[in-house]
């Protein structure tokens, strides 16, 4: 038997999501559980994906040269504070891999995105959870948690999977209570979404920092999951660090042009987010009329709270499961009486309602 072993950090990574058993129960229908856009890419992308087919037997060669100068234009950046990668999560992964070890600290709001303690854990350093505000990160909380082993305090703007945020104000305010030997890594998967007049977005605070650097993936809104790009706009020296640990050929070519098609599209950018806005609007109101509690959301995805103890989220989530319709249930504690919902189509969703208040009303 091999003596080989991993390093101990490792032993600590836990799944965050919890599935429902699919022994004897009929195959997914409506998946509404994994925060994909329903609206599907830009027509220009998929057109844009299929011709690059024709090259797929070459590496693609500094992606950023490409992507970096149509991300600039679209969101007036500067394209050497630009980076890219496979998705956000990988960008996430290397920050941890650069920045984080023995002896220091991933500072995290404690019911934010349940996978970040992991990026700890891979890098032998310490996750540590900041009380939060009713599912709300809290600025005070988490400053309270800073310490000289503190290295990256990360935060999801918006936040998953409770679909919260935090304004622009408070975002400077968390900032301003940094040491300066810590990095602030702002998540901003969703910040498409976002309608709230208060969000400021996150690459403001980066062009007036230098320990601050913000994720956005082409993932949610652009309805590229499949082809994993993401990107992360920082200070030139950051970028340079993260660009110096990542893969040689770290995305693919029909990926990159699928993306910055996709930046051109504006027209249909405009139709999902009009159409997610009045989707989540209607979900909220529908389920709460039915006595459940939804929270704020500013993504495209709802998280819904099962109060009572006789009608639990668990059995709702597999009634639905029975019906064919996928929902997302976490294991963490804190949400062990809610559901995740992704706003998908509204004859998916209308399907969704019928089938809870079916449970409520004491149906299975």
């Amino acid at each position: 038997m091999s003596s080989l072993s991993p390093k101990q950090g490792i032993d600590r990574i836990k799944p965050h999501m919890l599935s429902e058993q699919a022994e004897g129960l009929p195959p997914v229908s409506i998946a509404l559980n994994s925060n994909e856009s329903t609206f599907g890419p830009s027509p220009l992308a998929v057109s844009a994906f299929q011709a690059a087919a024709s090259g797929l037997e070459r590496y693609l060669e500094n992606p950023g040269s490409l992507l970096a100068p149509a991300l600039a234009e679209s969101f007036d950046l500067d394209p050497g504070r630009i980076a890219i990668g496979q998705g956000s999560d990988d960008l996430l992964a290397r920050l941890a891999r650069a920045y984080l070890g023995p002896d220091t600290e991933f500072l995290r709001s404690v019911n934010g995105y349940l996978k970040t303690p992991n990026y700890a854990h891979a890098n032998n350093a310490v996750a540590i959870a900041a009380p939060d505000d009713d599912l709300t990160a809290s600025v005070d909380g988490i400053l309270g948690c800073v310490n000289d082993r503190t290295r990256i305090v990360y935060l999801a703007n918006p936040e998953n999977p409770a679909g919260t945020y935090l304004s622009g104000s408070e975002i400077r305010r968390l900032h301003a209570g940094l040491p300066d030997h810590v990095l602030m890594v702002l998540d901003c998967a969703y910040e498409e979404y976002v309608d709230a007049p208060d969000y400021e977005p996150g690459h403001r605070l980066v062009e007036d920092a230098d320990n601050v650097v913000m994720t956005r993936t082409f993932s949610k809104i652009f309805g590229l999951a499949g082809a994993r790009i993401g990107w992360m706009y920082g200070p030139p020296g950051i970028v340079d660090t993260v660009n110096r640990i990542g893969l040689t050929f770290p995305v693919s070519t029909a990926g990159v042009a699928a993306a910055r098609a996709a930046l051109e599209d504006t027209p249909h950018l405009r139709h999902v987010f009009s159409e997610n806005r009045r989707l989540r609007e209607k979900m909220t109101r529908v389920l709460s009329d039915l006595g459940l509690q939804v929270y704020p959301s500013q993504t495209n995805f709802i998280l819904v709270r099962f109060n009572d103890p006789a009608r639990s989220a668990e059995a709702a989530a597999a009634a639905l499961r029975r019906r064919g319709i996928a929902v997302r249930r976490f294991a963490s504690p804190a949400y062990r009486d809610c559901i995740r919902i992704t706003l998908g189509r509204e004859s998916e969703l209308d399907a969704a309602v019928q089938a809870i208040a079916s449970y409520i009303e004491g149906g299975n």
